[in-house]
């Protein structure tokens, strides 16, 4: 793996919706095996620095034409090429997953050809079904392969999509609030999840909103606020009282146990 060149590189990034910036100016760089997570309250510019990644949305163009946005190094990709690095699980995601007619091991299939569902012009040879097989087992899922995906719980719909994007062997994981609607126990094997694929070389990019879903692996913190970085360090740096207190406009108390940090209100 490259580690000179960034795995994210965005450059002053501002995204408009109805004249009003959803990202302002936001410059940010992630090096290949930097798990991150990325902190902030809603509105702060969170999903849209993801859709952002996921070319859903597009930056204001420089004047000089300089790139924006960089993955891998590169500023302009084939969609389906990009996820081969790069998988996604996020929310838009999820809704499009739920709202499909296709078994768990059809959907996961269909992550070769980024699309949520197989088409006839779709060649699924034997190597593809190997591997979303192998996918579906490495996340503990290979038992839902024949579910219609509108059966499966929260829990299971977020392991099947965790296959989909892992048949590529993706060297990065965007993940965009992977936890919601989870309970307490699939919420903390969800999350031991995540730690294994990051000691196994996946780079993880956690978006949350979340203290306790940053997992241990996890050493790099990014604070979003209303559309613009408020800050970026070392973990044990910035999950402290102040600085969450100022992120979220609110008084907190940063407690810790073993390796995973949690927050509450004062």
């Amino acid at each position: 793996m490259d580690t000179t060149t960034p795995l994210l590189s965005i450059d002053r990034a501002t995204v408009l919706r109805d004249g009003r910036a959803l990202l302002d100016t936001l410059s940010l760089d992630i090096a290949p095996g930097q798990h991150t997570a990325i902190l902030g309250p809603n509105g702060s510019g969170k999903s849209t620095l993801v859709k952002l990644l996921e070319r859903r949305v597009y930056p204001v163009v420089h004047d000089d034409r300089s790139p924006v946005v960089r993955v891998f190094g590169r500023d302009r990709w084939n969609v389906a090429e990009l996820r081969s690095l790069l998988g996604v699980v996020s929310s838009d995601l999820r809704r499009e997953f739920e709202a499909s007619n296709e078994t768990a091991g059809n959907a996961v299939l269909s992550g070769f050809f980024a699309s949520m569902t197989l088409g006839l012009d779709h060649h699924v040879d034997d190597a593809m079904r190997t591997r979303a097989r192998e996918a579906l087992e490495r996340v503990g899922a290979a038992h839902l392969a024949q579910r219609d995906v509108s059966t499966l719980s929260t829990g299971e719909a977020r392991r099947v999509l965790i296959a989909r994007a892992l048949v590529h062997r993706p060297r990065a994981l965007l993940l965009d609030e992977p936890c919601a609607g989870l309970d307490p126990g699939t919420r903390r094997r969800f999350l031991d999840l995540l730690g294994e694929l990051a000691r196994e070389g996946t780079t993880l990019l956690l978006v949350t909103h979340h203290v306790e879903e940053i997992v241990p692996a996890i050493e790099h913190v990014v604070m979003l606020r209303d559309g613009k970085l408020l800050r970026q360090g070392p973990k044990h740096e910035l999950l402290a009282d102040e600085h969450l207190s100022g992120l979220f406009d609110w008084r907190m108390e940063v407690e810790r146990s073993g390796d995973f940090y949690g927050a509450r209100l004062r």
